[in-house]
């Protein structure tokens, strides 16, 4: 006992140990001083302040870097949300005997969006075959793009097809643009087409605009009627710019005859979700999916996937109480 009270207070015992406590100390510092520094992690949050963030206006011309390491060109949308398909022209899939055109359910999209803090938010949403899936995630999670939803468009479908939300926030895009590139590569999604103009939609497209009260857009032959949240979305801090994993869609596949496949989605807050889903039986849609696509977004929001099949604007009327039973207006 004496000895030890000894060494406790005898400088000469206690400099040893003050000498390692103090390169113990130093150790993180030699090692960060050899070591490359490493960018913020990209899901990290960037800053204590629970003030919102929103998005700023960017130009198609600032997203050049991204475009070229993602090797296809997007699109603005809302003058905010950088956009860029890539549609997977590479898969003949069938669902129900019927075979489902890319632009219908098979089209993977990523959005990118600046914040007024510098910040960068990419969200999307992935199709991949069931034998991709377990690649491209692993792909993702070396580059800590992280996974919000995996899960279903479609009912019975070959060859077996998965849905990916992916989700990013950092500060650097290019960093993002790579992890996705690499994840996409390790899949079959085909390289861009040529711009080319869009077919005819063989479909009463004005009928189907009166009944849903929206005015639908062409897209690879598909016609697609869109609505967005009305209230204000956000993902942790940051402000969602409308449309931005908050849409309501009603895609519609012609059949000939004025028949129409849709595959569609409806964006819910909790309270509105039963009724939609009387609405949507009620209509003759076959229910696919209830899930949420994000992890953090308030109000909480959740999308149920349907499948319908019949004529077009018979089938508009009867899912226009859908519309009307959710916060929603259309997507402009």
């Amino acid at each position: 006992m004496a000895g030890d009270r000894q060494q406790d207070t005898d400088p000469r015992a206690g400099a040893p140990r003050r000498r390692v406590l103090a390169a113990a100390a130093l150790t993180p510092m030699l090692v960060g001083a050899s070591t490359p520094a490493r960018a913020r992690p990209i899901g990290a949050t960037r800053a204590r302040s629970r003030e919102l963030v929103e998005p700023v206006r960017t130009k198609l011309a600032e997203w050049m870097g991204v475009a070229g390491t993602l090797g296809r060109m997007g699109d603005m949308k809302r003058d905010v949300m950088y956009h860029t398909s890539l549609p997977r022209r590479d898969l003949r899939v069938v669902s129900r005997r019927i075979t489902v055109k890319p632009a219908l359910a098979l089209g993977s999209h990523v959005s990118f969006v600046r914040y007024a803090d510098d910040s960068t938010l990419v969200m999307g949403d992935v199709v991949v075959t069931e034998d991709e899936l377990q690649q491209f995630t692993d792909v993702l999670h070396e580059h800590e793009i992280g996974l919000t939803a995996i899960h279903k468009h479609l009912l019975s479908q070959a060859p077996n097809i998965w849905w990916i939300h992916v989700h990013a926030h950092g500060d650097d895009p290019l960093a993002v643009a790579r992890g996705l590139r690499a994840a996409f590569d390790r899949t079959g999604t085909p390289p861009p087409l040529p711009l080319s103009p869009e077919p005819p939609v063989e479909l009463d497209t004005a009928g189907i605009d009166a009944a849903l009260g929206v005015k639908g857009s062409t897209d690879e032959g598909i016609y697609k009627c869109v609505f967005v949240r009305r209230e204000t979305v956000t993902d942790g801090r940051l402000v969602l710019p409308p449309g931005l994993g908050s849409t309501s869609a009603f895609n519609f596949q012609p059949l000939g005859d004025g028949r129409a496949a849709i595959s569609g989605d409806c964006a819910m807050i909790a309270k509105e979700v039963q009724e939609v889903l009387v609405i949507l039986r009620r209509a003759g849609a076959k229910l696919v999916e209830l899930h949420n696509h994000g992890l953090t977004d308030k109000p909480r929001l959740f999308f149920t996937h349907f499948w319908a099949v019949g004529d077009g604007v018979r089938l508009a009327r009867a899912l226009r109480p859908a519309v009307e039973a959710t916060n929603v207006v259309p997507a402009g």
